[in-house]
């Protein structure tokens, strides 16, 4: 039976229990599979950066069961990182994993491999671009399909003493990523480093909406009016920020779901880990869920719809990995979409 933490109302479930054949774990990523499945990954070792750490993966069935975690993909004696799955179908059975691999992030390659079978069998990991140095295609969160098909996955590059993030375009999910030009900001007067590991979501043709996590203490957004290819200059909302992973997903009825840390300070505490809800399109965020409370790190916070709300993934305490399946009516209510 699923594990279930004791002091939350909505019953998160935990992908594995304490004894595992990892030691530390961190940045979920989790996908729709055929059959009211779901498939969660995420990348565990010795610890975050060591050489043993590879991208492990547990099924989910309809019935609450998990599977035992096992390794999803493993390139060698080299740290993995931030793994990303998307579905190519509505159904789930075309699957596409990225995921970074690299002993620093500044030397990050991006690998990736597909499933014809909703995650049961796997092509063997290729990289995605030739001569990728920092890191292509989804850096943490889901790509999304445009209304054009195209793909538009939000990537980054770690630098030094510098943070940039960027988009990458694909025709069809798969071949051909192109990347845009970096989001333009003023780094001698940001705050830090810079953004990076942006969230996407649609809301119209060709409009496509951008957070960003930031080392400057605020969730930052720009918006795109020509389906990703230009942005407008990044500007910081007035959700606090703690430089940690965020993720949001636009659901049916126009509102958006944003889950992250509302905590302000850079590099401060990974917890309380909360759902904030929009009705006008993410300008404003009204309604506010709390996930975990409790003292330690509830991070890496990964979100996608379902056919009743929301699934949601994230780091426990570097210990286990966490998932809720949240209904729609459970959300804040906020009133109707613009």
């Amino acid at each position: 039976m699923p594990a279930r933490s004791s002091d939350d109302p909505l019953l998160t479930e935990h992908a594995f229990q304490d004894v595992r054949p990892f030691a530390q774990c961190h940045a979920s990523t989790v996908v729709r599979v055929p059959d009211g499945g779901f498939l969660v990954a995420w990348f565990a070792g010795t610890r975050e950066s060591a050489e043993d750490v590879a991208i492990w993966c547990a099924a989910r069935n309809a019935d609450g069961g998990w599977s035992a975690p096992r390794v999803l993909a493993d390139t060698g004696p080299v740290a993995h990182w931030n793994p990303v799955l998307f579905a190519l179908d509505a159904e789930g059975r075309e699957l596409v994993l990225h995921f970074k691999v690299g002993a620093r992030i500044r030397h990050w390659e991006t690998w990736a491999q597909f499933s014809r079978d909703g995650g049961a069998t796997w092509s063997t990991p290729s990289p995605l671009v030739s001569g990728d140095r920092g890191g292509r295609g989804a850096v943490r969160c889901k790509p999304i399909r445009l209304a054009s098909g195209e793909w538009i996955a939000g990537a980054s590059r770690e630098r030094w003493r510098r943070w940039d993030a960027f988009f990458d375009r694909s025709p069809d999910g798969v071949h051909d990523w192109r990347a845009t030009r970096d989001v333009v900001i003023d780094h001698f007067r940001f705050g830090g480093k810079g953004l990076i590991q942006p969230t996407l979501w649609t809301s119209g043709a060709d409009a496509v909406h951008a957070l960003f996590r930031s080392t400057d203490g605020f969730i930052h957004r720009a918006d795109s009016a020509d389906g990703g290819l230009s942005w407008t200059r990044p500007r910081a909302l007035p959700i606090p920020n703690n430089n940690s992973g965020i993720d949001a997903v636009r659901l049916p009825d126009g509102r958006v779901v944003l889950a992250c840390n509302p905590v302000p300070g850079n590099w401060s505490e990974r917890t309380p880990l909360s759902l904030l809800v929009s009705s006008d399109g993410g300008e404003t965020w009204p309604g506010r869920l709390d996930i975990e409370t409790a003292p330690g790190e509830y991070s890496y916070p990964a979100l996608i719809e379902t056919t009743a709300g929301v699934a949601l993934t994230y780091t426990w305490n570097r210990r286990r990995i966490a998932f809720s399946e949240i209904a729609a009516s459970e959300l804040p209510d906020v009133g109707s979409a613009s």
